[in-house]
């Protein structure tokens, strides 16, 4: 199965160019349902909604994993919020404290929570 990713082209670029090694989603009900519990193939990174058979807008990259982490984004408002870091990198060496395997994202999950609760916060949506 493919995980098909609309992006926007700055960061569409720096995927492409290898400047950016991870697409974030926010860790919300509508990510979790399309991410958790699920087996990907390949990762299909689109610059905006291309048409059928434009290819120059598509990169198509093998599932590396992701891990849950929080983050301090523009994008997501000043607050660090916790969310999906799906591997988008070449095939570089992973540093050993990253858990990308996702096979195993009840840890991940967990390790995020128990971050989380250190930090005095709060599951961010009930479930």
């Amino acid at each position: 199965m493919d995980l098909t990713l609309p992006l926007k082209a700055e960061y569409f670029d720096a995927i492409k160019n290898g400047t950016k090694v991870e697409e974030y989603r926010l860790c919300s009900p509508h990510w979790r349902r399309r991410l958790e519990h699920r087996t990907f193939d390949r990762v299909v990174l689109t610059l905006g909604y291309p048409r059928k058979g434009d290819e120059s807008r598509r990169l198509v990259l093998p599932w590396r994993g992701m891990r849950v982490t929080t983050i301090t984004h523009s994008h997501f408002g000043p607050a660090p919020v916790l969310v999906y870091a799906i591997r988008v990198a070449p095939e570089t060496p992973l540093n050993p404290d990253d858990d990308y395997s996702h096979a195993a994202e009840d840890s991940a999950n967990k390790r995020s929570l128990e971050v989380r609760r250190a930090r005095g916060q709060a599951w961010p949506f009930p479930f």
